[in-house]
């Protein structure tokens, strides 16, 4: 075989941002062998076997030809990684569960599994003639979001998504002073200013108790998903959404809500 007809090694390693919605140092961190390890093992520990076309398998993928390009070794794990850990979350919402991985607090991975939103409670409403709300609000999507993305710093994406979201619960353009719009609006500015992210203010911050903080509150429908995606995508340098961020989850609620025909 030829000089020229060797395969060629990679000129850079694969890294966190290549292959997931991640920012700060992680994005910049090449994807370790003992991080796909550590993955696969919460993966497994979740579900009984890792995903298909999931985030240990991505990164399993990664890290195995980072080992062949010679930027890491069998046994290295990235230092976010180590420190602030690996992990696969589950969060009970309102007709679904979602599964969220997470890799140094950063989401690189969610699930939504539908679950029965009928109840004993539901059934019994029905038997008597009356209707038992169960569907998915803009409010409880919003608060799921603090579940799937609760440390994310709050930008300007997430800040038109929040608004968005308001608009449609309460059925106004009017931004309520002190409401969850005019907080998300704020923290983004605020965050501006910050360099570390650690200082900066979380959607955990603006959305715990979202519910309470809405004027109205509505069930969830697809056009209000497509109205928060698309204010987030506007103000996304990157044209995306975030993985388990604002639009998401309401996207999820949405799609829940469509398939239960509430």
């Amino acid at each position: 075989m030829s000089q020229e007809d060797q395969p060629k090694r990679p000129q850079e390693p694969v890294k966190y941002g290549d292959v997931f919605e991640v920012s700060g140092e992680l994005a910049d961190k090449p994807i370790a062998p003992e991080d796909a390890n550590m993955m696969q093992a919460a993966e497994t520990r979740v579900f009984g076997h890792t995903q298909k076309g999931g985030a240990a398998a991505v990164m399993q993928s990664a890290a195995t030809a980072n080992k062949r390009g010679g930027f890491v070794h069998p046994g290295d794990t990235t230092d976010i990684a180590a420190e602030r850990g690996v992990m696969v979350a589950q969060t009970d919402v309102p007709g679904a569960r979602v599964t969220t991985e997470f890799v140094g607090g950063q989401v690189v991975g969610q699930y939504v599994e539908p679950r029965p939103v009928a109840s004993a409670a539901a059934m019994e409403a029905e038997a008597v003639g009356l209707s038992l709300q169960s569907a998915i609000t803009i409010g409880e999507a919003l608060e799921a979001t603090v579940q799937t993305a609760g440390n994310k710093p709050v930008d300007q994406s997430d800040a038109a998504a929040i608004q968005a979201a308001e608009v449609r619960a309460s059925g106004t353009n009017v931004i309520a002073p002190g409401g969850i719009a005019a907080s998300a609006q704020s923290a983004a500015n605020h965050n501006a200013t910050i360099d570390r992210d650690e200082d900066k203010i979380k959607l955990i911050d603006v959305l715990a108790g979202a519910t309470g903080k809405l004027t109205a509150d509505k069930a969830v429908t697809r056009q209000d998903a497509e109205g928060v995606v698309s204010a987030e995508l506007r103000n996304n340098t990157n044209l995306s959404t975030h993985p388990g961020g604002v639009s998401a989850s309401i996207t999820a609620a949405a799609r829940l809500n469509e398939r239960a025909d509430i």
